[in-house]
């Protein structure tokens, strides 16, 4: 009786120490980013005719960064990777129509995408690509372009979010 009672104990203590064999403390970067602490963000490049929406980008990106803790921000000449971007496009799309009228909109979807370059400071050797799509959609009132500047920074978190999450975690 009492081997058997040793036998389930050394066997729930194997399980209990095998349990957390592949958990590590801290961030855990993806390959791709093996050794970078700093990274710089450089003014994104905006290739749509959608006015200033590369500083927009640019900030809503450092502050999702900053706000992730696993990689500071700083210069180019101090960082080990900089991150470079360009506003590809800026789409609005009907969502939904107005009871009795198939014509009008009463909801739109806004979707940005951003090409995301993240390469070596001296060499711009890339050490990875990715293209973000941010999406959101806003409803229609008397003026449309309004409503549409007031949800880009909306579609461009949302962008933002994805995008660190693949710097930090390779997602």
């Amino acid at each position: 009786m009492d081997r058997s009672i040793v036998r389930q104990f050394f066997c729930l203590l194997l399980g209990c120490l095998t349990g957390c064999a592949g958990y590590t403390l801290g961030p855990t970067p993806p390959t791709y980013m093996k050794g970078v602490r700093r990274i710089a963000v450089p003014i994104f490049k905006n290739a749509t005719i959608t006015p200033d929406v590369e500083a927009l980008a640019t900030t809503t990106v450092i502050k999702q960064i900053q706000q992730d803790g696993t990689y500071e921000i700083t210069g180019v000449d101090q960082a080990d990777a900089v991150v470079a971007g360009t506003i590809d496009s800026v789409e609005r799309t009907k969502a939904r129509s107005l009871q009795g009228n198939v014509l009008a909109s009463s909801e739109f979807n806004l979707r940005v995408t951003i090409n995301f370059r993240i390469e070596r400071p001296n060499t711009s050797q890339l050490m990875a690509e990715r293209s973000i799509e941010g999406d959101t959609s806003f409803f229609v009132g008397n003026d449309i372009f309004t409503q549409e500047r007031e949800a880009m920074p909306l579609a461009i978190q949302d962008a933002a979010l994805q995008f660190v999450s693949f710097l930090s975690e390779g997602w």
